[in-house]
């Protein structure tokens, strides 16, 4: 019986063994119907690609290219974690010989037939034999992208069965936050996000967090101190999030607020300083990453991501998806670290 190997698949699909190769590695100059032919006859003749290969290249492993699409537009970078995660790719392509060709794109760019086929044009000239989504997109994109190369999302999960997925465990890093806050002495505990063009679901997950805390302290849980999580509610700007948040503080006395980004917690901290709220002698604040405090706020408590670890794991997992396209499907998920500042402190009352 003659073993299965990729020249009995180009024999069975009357295709080239180059074309065979290529499909299976999801080269972008290979249509996505052929694509589908040759995995479905893979399939069907039990061919697999060893996953125990090591993902690291030999130095004598050709060059290739992988694309980068960050979901931001190139000039919102005020607080943003990509930075770190891209500093962390680049490392780890310096050491595959991958080269890197980075892209920034609002993600509603997708919406448009024109921005589409863009992007499709890019993966074609600049040869991507793979892509690394950094932040949400919508599922137009994730489709398009991960029918022509090979796809890992970073910061963002998808149920997409094409998408490996390096993210972090936002649940349990959200439900110690909420016991530091309790440990504190907070009963009341408010959880809160900004709205944003494409919704992701780190937002839910950090938010699952939260309210697995509440329970867990046997604390008080009621709808109307999370902001901008459900989606049939008015969705409200950072400016109105704040005024929220000081009409709460108010009428029902909650003394502490879990912000699910840092970018959101810092800017917080600021527009309640305004209004006359001192954090955290009158509220306690947390958010989510790690970053550094603007000048002049406190450092809040927060959780660590290690964006750059994440980013060279992101590459790492591309690789080897590459290399081995049939592949079960990874989610990973990176935990982060504790960061005591200076954004809680008791309440001053109950």
């Amino acid at each position: 019986m003659a073993s299965v190997n990729q020249e009995l698949i180009a024999q069975k699909l009357q295709i080239s063994r180059t074309t065979v190769s290529r499909s299976l590695a999801n080269h972008p100059a290979i249509s996505a119907e052929t694509r589908a032919r040759v995995l479905a006859a893979a399939e069907e003749l039990g061919y697999r690609m060893s996953p125990g290969r090591a993902t690291r290249r030999s130095k004598s492993s050709r060059s290739f290219t992988i694309g980068v699409l960050v979901g931001i537009p190139v000039e919102n970078v005020t607080m943003a974690t990509f930075p770190f995660i891209l500093k962390g790719i680049r490392d780890r392509a310096e050491i595959e010989r991958v080269s890197v060709d980075i892209s920034y794109q609002a993600p509603g760019d997708f919406n448009s037939e024109a921005n589409r086929e863009a992007s499709i044009r890019q993966i074609r000239a600049n040869d991507w034999r793979g892509a690394i989504l950094i932040y949400p997109f919508p599922e137009l994109a994730l489709d398009m992208i991960s029918r022509r190369v090979s796809t890992v999302s970073v910061l963002e999960s998808y149920n997409h069965p094409g998408i490996d997925i390096i993210d972090t465990d936002d649940a349990s890093g959200v439900l110690d936050l909420v016991l530091r806050l309790s440990q504190a002495g907070h009963q009341r505990i408010g959880f809160l996000s900004w709205d944003y063009p494409v919704g992701g679901h780190w937002v839910a997950r950090r938010f699952s967090g939260y309210v697995e805390a509440l329970y867990y302290q046997g604390l008080e849980f009621r709808p109307e101190w999370v902001l901008n999580v459900h989606k049939a509610e008015t969705r409200l700007s950072p400016e109105e999030v704040t005024s929220a948040v000081v009409r709460i503080m108010e009428r029902d006395r909650v003394t502490a607020w879990v912000c699910a980004a840092d970018h959101q917690a810092y800017p917080l901290i600021k527009d309640l300083r305004l209004r006359g709220v001192q954090v955290p002698a009158q509220c306690s604040i947390t958010g989510f990453d790690g970053l550094e405090p603007p000048p002049g706020l406190p450092r809040a408590t927060s959780m660590r991501v290690p964006h750059e670890h994440i980013g060279s794991s992101a590459l790492t997992r591309l690789i080897s998806r590459i290399q081995h396209p049939t592949s079960p499907r990874r989610k990973i998920y990176v935990e982060g670290e504790l960061v005591d500042g200076e954004t809680i402190a008791p309440p001053t009352h109950s």
